[in-house]
Protein backbone atom coordinates (compact mmCIF):
# COMPACT_ATOMS: atom_id res chain seq x y z
CA UNK A 1 0.00 0.00 0.00
CA UNK A 2 1.18 3.13 -1.16
CA UNK A 3 1.38 6.26 1.29
CA UNK A 4 -1.56 8.69 1.27
CA UNK A 5 -4.79 9.27 2.86
CA UNK A 6 -7.65 6.44 2.81
CA UNK A 7 -11.28 7.03 3.58
CA UNK A 8 -11.64 4.00 5.64
CA UNK A 9 -15.98 4.78 6.26
CA UNK A 10 -17.62 7.70 6.70
CA UNK A 11 -16.64 8.97 10.03
CA UNK A 12 -13.07 7.57 9.52
CA UNK A 13 -9.94 8.23 7.23
CA UNK A 14 -6.64 6.99 8.02
CA UNK A 15 -3.25 8.95 6.48
CA UNK A 16 -1.14 5.52 5.30
CA UNK A 17 2.92 5.86 5.53
CA UNK A 18 5.86 3.44 5.88
CA UNK A 19 8.60 3.47 8.39
CA UNK A 20 12.30 3.25 7.07
CA UNK A 21 12.15 -0.47 7.55
CA UNK A 22 8.69 -0.50 5.65
CA UNK A 23 6.43 -1.28 8.46
CA UNK A 24 2.42 0.13 7.38
CA UNK A 25 1.17 2.03 9.54
CA UNK A 26 -1.90 4.56 9.89
CA UNK A 27 -2.87 8.03 11.54
CA UNK A 28 -6.62 7.87 11.88
CA UNK A 29 -8.96 10.42 11.77
CA UNK A 30 -12.01 9.41 13.60
CA UNK A 31 -15.22 11.07 14.70
CA UNK A 32 -16.10 8.65 17.55
CA UNK A 33 -15.35 10.68 20.98
CA UNK A 34 -11.68 9.71 22.42
CA UNK A 35 -11.60 10.14 26.02
CA UNK A 36 -7.87 10.38 26.11
CA UNK A 37 -6.15 13.27 26.39
CA UNK A 38 -4.43 14.40 23.45
CA UNK A 39 -0.59 14.73 23.43
CA UNK A 40 -0.34 18.38 21.89
CA UNK A 41 2.79 20.74 22.30
CA UNK A 42 3.55 24.09 21.26
CA UNK A 43 3.76 23.16 17.93
CA UNK A 44 0.20 20.48 17.78
CA UNK A 45 -2.76 21.38 18.86
CA UNK A 46 -5.34 19.32 21.10
CA UNK A 47 -7.64 19.17 18.44
CA UNK A 48 -4.96 17.49 16.27
CA UNK A 49 -2.88 15.74 18.48
CA UNK A 50 -2.71 11.77 18.58
CA UNK A 51 -4.45 10.28 21.75
CA UNK A 52 -2.97 7.13 21.57
CA UNK A 53 -3.32 3.85 19.67
CA UNK A 54 -6.87 3.37 17.53
CA UNK A 55 -6.90 0.06 16.93
CA UNK A 56 -4.61 -3.13 16.12
CA UNK A 57 -4.80 -4.60 12.60
CA UNK A 58 -4.40 -8.70 12.20
CA UNK A 59 -3.45 -9.92 8.52
CA UNK A 60 -4.27 -13.40 7.88
CA UNK A 61 -5.19 -15.87 5.32
CA UNK A 62 -8.51 -16.96 6.78
CA UNK A 63 -10.18 -15.14 9.53
CA UNK A 64 -12.45 -17.35 10.55
CA UNK A 65 -10.64 -19.60 13.42
CA UNK A 66 -8.95 -15.49 14.31
CA UNK A 67 -12.32 -14.09 14.85
CA UNK A 68 -13.29 -16.86 16.66
CA UNK A 69 -10.47 -16.99 19.14
CA UNK A 70 -11.25 -12.74 19.83
CA UNK A 71 -14.94 -13.45 20.34
CA UNK A 72 -15.26 -16.64 21.66
CA UNK A 73 -11.51 -16.72 24.12
CA UNK A 74 -11.31 -12.85 24.43
CA UNK A 75 -14.68 -12.05 24.75
CA UNK A 76 -14.49 -8.99 22.58
CA UNK A 77 -17.65 -8.90 19.77
CA UNK A 78 -17.80 -8.35 15.70
CA UNK A 79 -19.44 -4.44 15.37
CA UNK A 80 -19.00 -3.82 11.58
CA UNK A 81 -17.94 -6.07 8.70
CA UNK A 82 -17.09 -4.16 5.37
CA UNK A 83 -15.50 -6.26 2.29
CA UNK A 84 -12.42 -8.01 3.48
CA UNK A 85 -12.05 -6.11 7.28
CA UNK A 86 -13.72 -7.25 10.35
CA UNK A 87 -13.90 -4.58 13.17
CA UNK A 88 -13.96 -6.24 16.94
CA UNK A 89 -14.53 -4.14 19.89
CA UNK A 90 -13.73 -4.75 23.72
CA UNK A 91 -14.84 -2.15 26.74
CA UNK A 92 -17.30 0.41 25.03
CA UNK A 93 -15.73 0.14 22.08
CA UNK A 94 -13.87 3.10 21.87
CA UNK A 95 -10.74 4.50 20.30
CA UNK A 96 -8.00 2.22 22.07
CA UNK A 97 -10.57 -0.98 22.07
CA UNK A 98 -10.69 -1.97 18.89
CA UNK A 99 -9.26 -4.67 16.07
CA UNK A 100 -9.56 -4.98 13.14
CA UNK A 101 -9.27 -8.70 11.14
CA UNK A 102 -8.15 -8.17 7.85
CA UNK A 103 -8.33 -11.42 5.31
CA UNK A 104 -5.69 -11.49 2.91
CA UNK A 105 -5.62 -14.98 0.80
CA UNK A 106 -1.74 -14.13 -0.08
CA UNK A 107 -0.93 -12.91 3.27
CA UNK A 108 2.49 -14.86 4.47
CA UNK A 109 3.00 -15.33 8.06
CA UNK A 110 5.05 -12.93 10.03
CA UNK A 111 8.47 -13.31 10.72
CA UNK A 112 10.70 -11.61 13.78
CA UNK A 113 12.65 -9.34 11.81
CA UNK A 114 12.79 -5.30 10.89
CA UNK A 115 9.07 -4.39 9.58
CA UNK A 116 7.07 -6.54 11.12
CA UNK A 117 5.52 -6.52 14.51
CA UNK A 118 6.13 -8.81 16.80
CA UNK A 119 2.98 -9.16 18.93
CA UNK A 120 -0.08 -7.69 20.29
CA UNK A 121 -1.00 -7.04 23.72
CA UNK A 122 -3.94 -6.44 25.89
CA UNK A 123 -3.83 -5.45 29.02
CA UNK A 124 -4.70 -6.41 32.27
CA UNK A 125 -5.23 -4.50 35.58
CA UNK A 126 -2.58 -7.05 37.74
CA UNK A 127 -1.38 -10.09 37.77
CA UNK A 128 -4.48 -11.95 39.61
CA UNK A 129 -6.68 -11.24 36.71
CA UNK A 130 -3.67 -12.54 34.41
CA UNK A 131 -3.08 -15.86 35.64
CA UNK A 132 -7.06 -16.15 35.62
CA UNK A 133 -7.21 -15.38 31.80
CA UNK A 134 -4.15 -17.89 31.80
CA UNK A 135 -5.85 -20.50 33.00
CA UNK A 136 -8.65 -19.99 30.83
CA UNK A 137 -6.97 -19.67 27.96
CA UNK A 138 -5.14 -23.49 28.75
CA UNK A 139 -8.48 -24.77 29.46
CA UNK A 140 -9.47 -24.01 25.90
CA UNK A 141 -6.69 -25.89 24.53
CA UNK A 142 -4.27 -22.87 23.83
CA UNK A 143 -0.85 -23.14 24.30
CA UNK A 144 0.22 -20.09 26.54
CA UNK A 145 3.63 -19.82 27.76
CA UNK A 146 4.70 -19.43 31.88
CA UNK A 147 4.28 -15.94 33.33
CA UNK A 148 7.37 -13.64 32.35
CA UNK A 149 8.49 -11.53 34.52
CA UNK A 150 9.19 -8.08 32.02
CA UNK A 151 10.28 -5.78 35.23
CA UNK A 152 7.76 -3.48 34.66
CA UNK A 153 4.50 -5.55 34.14
CA UNK A 154 4.61 -9.83 33.45
CA UNK A 155 3.40 -11.45 30.40
CA UNK A 156 1.91 -14.65 29.12
CA UNK A 157 1.82 -14.94 25.26
CA UNK A 158 0.01 -17.27 23.33
CA UNK A 159 -0.86 -17.67 18.95
CA UNK A 160 -4.25 -17.57 17.33
CA UNK A 161 -4.65 -19.62 14.61
CA UNK A 162 -3.83 -16.88 11.96
CA UNK A 163 -0.48 -17.08 13.84
CA UNK A 164 -0.26 -13.73 15.20
CA UNK A 165 1.27 -13.55 18.81
CA UNK A 166 -1.00 -12.54 21.45
CA UNK A 167 -0.17 -10.72 24.63
CA UNK A 168 -1.51 -10.44 27.89
CA UNK A 169 0.43 -7.96 29.91
CA UNK A 170 -0.66 -6.37 33.77
CA UNK A 171 -1.20 -2.91 33.91
CA UNK A 172 1.38 -3.28 37.50
CA UNK A 173 3.75 -2.53 38.88
CA UNK A 174 4.01 0.27 36.35
CA UNK A 175 7.00 2.16 34.65
CA UNK A 176 7.27 4.86 37.13
CA UNK A 177 8.30 2.01 39.44
CA UNK A 178 12.27 2.69 39.26
CA UNK A 179 12.12 6.63 38.21
CA UNK A 180 9.32 9.59 38.10
CA UNK A 181 6.86 9.61 35.97
CA UNK A 182 8.19 12.71 34.44
CA UNK A 183 11.43 11.34 33.55
CA UNK A 184 10.22 8.50 31.52
CA UNK A 185 12.15 8.27 28.16
CA UNK A 186 14.62 9.99 28.98
CA UNK A 187 17.47 7.60 29.62
CA UNK A 188 17.96 3.73 29.03
CA UNK A 189 16.33 1.50 31.55
CA UNK A 190 17.88 -2.27 31.70
CA UNK A 191 16.36 -4.82 33.57
CA UNK A 192 18.78 -6.66 35.94
CA UNK A 193 19.31 -9.55 33.61
CA UNK A 194 20.39 -7.64 30.93
CA UNK A 195 22.95 -4.76 33.08
CA UNK A 196 25.47 -6.88 31.99
CA UNK A 197 25.68 -5.95 28.44
CA UNK A 198 24.85 -2.35 28.92
CA UNK A 199 27.68 -1.04 27.14
CA UNK A 200 27.12 -3.02 23.88
CA UNK A 201 23.54 -1.98 24.19
CA UNK A 202 23.73 1.39 23.90
CA UNK A 203 26.35 1.05 21.46
CA UNK A 204 24.21 -0.65 19.35
CA UNK A 205 21.09 1.36 19.91
CA UNK A 206 19.80 4.37 17.70
CA UNK A 207 20.32 8.06 19.10
CA UNK A 208 17.12 9.37 20.07
CA UNK A 209 16.76 13.48 20.08
CA UNK A 210 13.38 14.73 21.76
CA UNK A 211 12.60 18.02 20.89
CA UNK A 212 13.58 20.65 23.39
CA UNK A 213 9.76 21.59 24.13
CA UNK A 214 9.05 17.83 25.41
CA UNK A 215 12.34 17.58 27.70
CA UNK A 216 13.20 20.95 29.78
CA UNK A 217 16.60 19.22 30.07
CA UNK A 218 17.51 20.35 26.58
CA UNK A 219 16.18 23.43 26.25
CA UNK A 220 18.75 24.31 29.56
CA UNK A 221 22.29 24.81 28.72
CA UNK A 222 23.21 23.60 32.06
CA UNK A 223 20.94 20.68 32.62
CA UNK A 224 23.51 18.29 30.79
CA UNK A 225 20.94 17.40 27.88
CA UNK A 226 21.24 16.32 24.37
Amino acid sequence: MESGIVRASADEERLVLRDPDGLSLELVASSTTDPRDPWDSASVPAEYAVRGQHSSVLTVQDPTGTVGVLTEDLGMRIVAEDRDRIRLAAGTGAPGDVVDVVADPAARPGLTAGGTVHHIAFRVPDRQAQEQWRQELVERGHHVTAVLDRQYFTSIYFREPGGVLLEIATDTPGFDVDEPLLELGRSLKLPPWLEPGREAIEHSAARLRLPAENNPALADPDGGGR
